[in-house]
């Protein structure tokens, strides 16, 4: 029986070139430089430091952009606020989301079941798997699904017939 599942993923090494390339970069800007900018990495989170909230925010915009270049979804990252840090300086926390999480399976299966199409849609862990009869009843539901916004970024794999 064909099948795919929906997955959303992050490839964590794409993150930490994109964060090495924006180290470098603010390191080399003018109006950053004596910001003493800090950016920490732990597999989920990323934490960005610097002297005020308009240096950090322009932070994140390097960093965004390093990371649409190397094809990583900015979809999968949540920003948290801009808090005080010690010393009068500012930080944000921005978490990186591996997965898809139970509510959304459950909104792309309920897309699945209600588009007309004969496939059925079922969960697993984190994932959504969607098999049928017909190669061309997946396709078309890949298509379907890639153009609705469910919030996060979806890649379509382990492809089977």
């Amino acid at each position: 029986m064909p099948s795919f599942d929906v997955v959303s993923r992050v490839d964590l090494q794409e993150v930490d070139n994109a964060l090495n390339q924006t180290r470098k970069e603010v390191a080399q800007r003018y109006d950053l430089k004596d910001a003493r900018t800090e950016l920490t990495w732990d597999q989920q989170a990323i934490g960005v430091t610097s002297a005020d909230d308009f240096k950090v925010k322009a932070v994140v915009d390097v960093l965004q952009s390093k990371l649409v270049r190397r094809n990583v979804p900015i979809k999968n990252l949540e920003y948290g606020k801009v808090e005080p840090a010690a010393g009068g300086r500012a930080r944000q926390t921005i978490t990186v989301h591996q997965g898809i999480d139970s509510e959304k399976a459950r909104e792309i299966t309920k897309m699945v079941k209600s588009s007309g199409v004969k496939v059925q849609a079922q969960i697993l862990e984190d994932q959504v798997r969607v098999t049928g009869k017909k190669k061309d009843d997946l396709q078309a539901m890949i298509q379907a699904l890639r153009a609705v916004d469910v919030g996060i970024a979806l890649q379509f794999v382990n492809f089977r017939e």
